[in-house]
């Protein structure tokens, strides 16, 4: 059965271009509920750390810089199906190959300046969650 909480990063490059209001208004009127959410900075050692599943991928430290490079806003989504119907929601990785209407085909910059983050299974989406909040700052 899908879970009904998934994890979702708003990147830098969409905070940067001042898209926050209109990237929450997406996931608001897609039916998510925000169940936690701040705007935050990661460290170098906090991108490292988050991203490790990727470290022996060449893209890996273009990826950390990118992500240490200016704040970001995380939150905690709830819905059913939640994991599943987030990622069609942001689209594909890269915003050439997104769908209309999808988050990255609007607001990111370039496969590795894609605006969102969002978990890719159940027990990745409770694994980010738990990098990002403690327990009593989820609602």
């Amino acid at each position: 059965m899908a879970g009904k909480i998934t994890f979702t990063m708003i990147k830098p490059d969409a905070v940067a271009d001042g898209h926050i209001g209109a990237i929450i208004g997406k996931i608001s009127k897609a039916g998510f509920k925000f169940r936690a959410m701040k705007l935050t900075q990661l460290t170098v050692d906090d991108a490292k750390k988050f991203y490790e599943v990727h470290a022996e991928r060449p893209f890996y430290d273009e990826l950390v810089t990118f992500m240490s490079s200016g704040p970001i806003v995380a939150a905690v989504l709830e819905k059913e199906n939640a994991v599943e119907d987030f990622r069609k929601l942001i689209g594909a990785t890269n915003p050439v190959e997104a769908a209309e209407g999808t988050i990255r085909k609007m607001f990111a910059r370039s496969v590795g300046e894609n605006a969102v983050h969002g978990s890719d299974s159940d027990e990745n989406a409770k694994i980010e969650v738990q990098f990002h909040f403690s327990g009593r700052e989820i609602f």
